[in-house]
Parts: C-alpha cells; sequence; structure tokens
C-alpha cells in the first residue's frame, strides 16, 4: 500500500548523507509532497541523487533535517550543516521519525516495535518479523536492519512495523513511541559518538521514550548497566517484562545455537506476546527461523571441519557468543578494535587451537593473545587467513570461525563485504577441483 502523496506538502526538509538510509529517506519524502534538498560530501554520491535537488542544506526554514546515522551531530565532532541546524533550532531527525509521521498521518494505526542493544538486535528484529509473518499479522521489518524505514511500505490498522533501532537512530526521535520495545544488553561501543557508556545507556534508553500504560518495555537483565536501566523502567508507565539468557526458551532452533541467542528468543517471544501473538505461533516461528547472514552462519563444512561466518561480531561481546559455541576453533580475527579490545575474550583461550590475525589492529590483538599463551599468525588478509585455516584445522579444530571481534572499515566497506568475501573464498575451497 502507497502512502498519499500529499503527506508533507508544504513540509521543507534537507537530507545530509545518501546513503542507504538518505538517498531512499529522500525519495520518499518527495514522494509524500516534500519539499527535498540533498547533500553528500562525496562527489559521488551526490552523482547519484540526479532525480533530486542537490543542494548544501540552508538551515532557515527547515521542519527537519535529516541526518544519517554515521553522521555526528554532537560527538566527536559535529558536521558543520548539523550544527548550523542545531543553532537555527531545526529539528535534526532519523528516517524512522517520519515513517511514524507519515503513517500516523494516513490515518493508520499500525504497532511500532523498536528493538536495540549492542549485540543481537539484528537477529531478535528479524526473528520477531519470522514470528509475525507465521502467526499471519502483517509487518514490516527495517531501519538498521534490511530496508531503510521511510521505504517501508504503509500498513494498515492490523500490521506492524519492526525497527532495530540504533543508538545513533535512537537520539534522533520526537515523536515516535514504540507500542513494543526491547533493549537487549550493554557493552562498551561507539563511546567515541556518545562520550562514555553513560551517554551511550542514555541514547539506548530512548526506546522507551514515550511509551505508555498500554505499551510494553522488554529489558535485558545479564549485565550491569541493563539491570540499572531496568529498574529506573519500573518507575515508567509501561509493563516491564525483564528477560535473560538464563531464561527456559519457549523453543529453539537449529539457527539459534548458543546462550546469547537464547536471551534473542526470550526478547522476540516477551515482543510477540506482547502483540497477542499465541505461544504455539512463536514456537512454531522460532523452530523454523532460517537465520541471517553473516550471524554464525555455516557456510561449508570441509574436511570435517565446519567453516561459520560470524562476519557481524564487530565488538568483543558478540564474538564471546560464538567461542562459546565451539570447542576447538582456528579463530580468523582483527580489523579496526574496539574500546579494551579482545581482552574480555580470556576465558575462552582454552577453545582457541589457533588464532589468524587480519587487518589494521592485528598487533594489538596480538599482545592480548601472547599475555594469555594463544597461539597465533598476523597474516595480514582474509584471503591469506583462509588459506592458513583451510591447511591447518583439518584434524585438530572442528570450526574455522570468522569472528573478528573489531570494525571492518579498515579493510571493507563493512561486516557484511568482510562475510560475502569470507564465504567467496570459503565457497571456492569447496568446489571441486
Amino acid at each position: 500500500m502507497n502512502f498519499p502523496a500529499d503527506i508533507f506538502a508544504g513540509q521543507r526538509f534537507a537530507v545530509l548523507g545518501l546513503g542507504r538510509a538518505g538517498l531512499p529517506a529522500a525519495r520518499a519524502l518527495v514522494a509524500m509532497g516534500a519539499t527535498v534538498t540533498v547533500w553528500d560530501d562525496k562527489p559521488e554520491a551526490r552523482a547519484a541523487a540526479t532525480d533530486l535537488t542537490v543542494a548544501e542544506p540552508v538551515p532557515g526554514g527547515l521542519d527537519g533535517l535529516i541526518l544519517s546515522p554515521g553522521i555526528p551531530h554532537r560527538l566527536p565532532h559535529a558536521h558543520p550543516f548539523a550544527a548550523a541546524a542545531i543553532a537555527a533550532g531545526v529539528p535534526i531527525l532519523t528516517d524512522a521519525e517520519l515513517l511514524f509521521r507519515a503513517v500516523r498521518a494516513a490515518g493508520s494505526q499500525a504497532r511500532f516495535v523498536g528493538i536495540t542493544g549492542t549485540n543481537g538486535k539484528s537477529t531478535t528484529t528479524a526473528l520477531l518479523a519470522h514470528v509475525l509473518t507465521t502467526a499471519g499479522i502483517p509487518n514490516q521489518a527495517g531501519a538498521n536492519l534490511g530496508t531503510a524505514a521511510l521505504a517501508l511500505p504503509l500498513l494498515g490498522h492490523d500490521g506492524v512495523y519492526v525497527l532495530e533501532m540504533s543508538s545513533y537512530m535512537l537520539e534522533r526521535l520526537a515523536t515516535l513511541r514504540f507500542s513494543a520495545a526491547a533493549m537487549l544488553n550493554l557493552s562498551a561501543d561507539h563511546l567515541d559518538r556518545h562520550g562514555d557508556m553513560a551517554g551511550y545507556a542514555m541514547a539506548k534508553s530512548q526506546i522507551y521514550a514515550r511509551q505508555t500504560e498500554a505499551d510494553t518495555a522488554v529489558i535485558g537483565t545479564d549485565d550491569t548497566l541493563s539491570r540499572e536501566m531496568a529498574n529506573r523502567l519500573d518507575l515508567l508507565p509501561a509493563s516491564v517484562v525483564r528477560i535473560s539468557q538464563n531464561d527456559l526458551p519457549i523453543a529453539t532452533g537449529p539457527a539459534l545455537p548458543g546462550a546469547h541467542n537464547v536471551q534473542n528468543i526470550a526478547a522476540a517471544t516477551a515482543l510477540a506476546q506482547a502483540l497477542g501473538v499465541a505461544d504455539a505461533a512463536i514456537a512454531e516461528a522460532i523452530h523454523s527461523y532460517p537465520g541471517l547472514p553473516h550471524r554464525q552462519e555455516h557456510v561449508a563444512t570441509i574436511d570435517g571441519v565446519a567453516w561459520i561466518n560470524d562476519s557481524k561480531a564487530t565488538n568483543a561481546d558478540s564474538t564471546a557468543c560464538a567461542l562459546a559455541c565451539y570447542e576447538r576453533i582456528v579463530w580468523i580475527a582483527g580489523g579496526t578494535a574496539k574500546a579494551g579490545g579482545i581482552d574480555s575474550l580470556a576465558g575462552f583461550a582454552q577453545h582457541i587451537v589457533h588464532a589468524l590475525l587480519i587487518g589494521r589492529d592485528a598487533p594489538i590483538l596480538a599482545a592480548t593473545l601472547r599475555r594469555q599463551g594463544v597461539a597465533f599468525q598476523d597474516v595480514g588478509t582474509l584471503e591469506a587467513a583462509v588459506a592458513i585455516a583451510a591447511r591447518m584445522a583439518p584434524g585438530v579444530a572442528e570450526v574455522v570461525l570468522l569472528s573478528p571481534a573489531c570494525a571492518s572499515w579498515d579493510q571493507f566497506t563493512g561486516f557484511d563485504q568482510r562475510g560475502d568475501r569470507f564465504r567467496e573464498l570459503v565457497q571456492t575451497l569447496a568446489e571441486p577441483v
């Protein structure tokens, strides 16, 4: 169902950043009647927007500046156009905010579900969407996962929008209210954008902003900061549901291994129950859930060794979940290290037969592994790591695990490109000679 063409008639927006979210948002706003100017600091990105009005944003008279999530408006340094907008009193928004406004302006009372957390939010988002589809409830999933929020179609009163929300997106909401919201866990991430853990936690807590007595707030309780947030939620009007990886899951499935996925299952179950889905339908969907790429994705089994693509593990906490699932691992790790590096993974040293390190911060990871007595090599590239692992793993390891514990920006455009390249290399190994 399409949105009416006059929803944003008479309103003026600027869109800064023409990537995966910005370009679809700009086109959707134009289709809904808004006057829109767009800009990107990269000439090649501007060249892709020939159907739009490309001009440097002038803050005066704007109803909002739509800022792509990766562009800072406060820390570590505000983009000049964002700073000018703030000075002019122009709201800085994310496209999920405008989706909510468009849905309500179109007269639909479709419900919105928001899911956030340092780790597990993509799996929980996709799992909940799968549960709703299995139960026959119209739904659309997107935002930080998959389709950009404002590119999603209009749903009717019985529909549900399932939105994965990053901390960058949550700090740019103004009116969006989630009928059901989940914050899974908190560990150090994106501290350059939020200043410190307190700032990061504050951004994440915005998933619960504006909730009422009719709404549900689901929250993980497996880390200290999340438990503290749960205690504060008890003072707010929404119904609070605490979840943990120690919960007994309503069901399990082959695409959801490990204790961390118990928490994801618990969150999706609580959200689905809040939306009125029967337990039997939830259990059926959990068992049939196919999984997401780059999240402990089984690529192939070669010479008795499973090759697992966990490229989405861009921090140590996420990698810990994967290391806990296997006993004897040839581990491929490295890239751009996060705060704290891999110090927190010391407890998994006995699982690692050998580590193959890649990327910019391999020396940082190497220093940690040396202290922990883990055998390793700094091999530089993913291609080299796969080739060495193919010779090394048979007979000594049950799995070759790409779970980098690092961001990918030093060698790839994102975790997805890194995981895709790993898959290509492994599939080449698996081809008959």
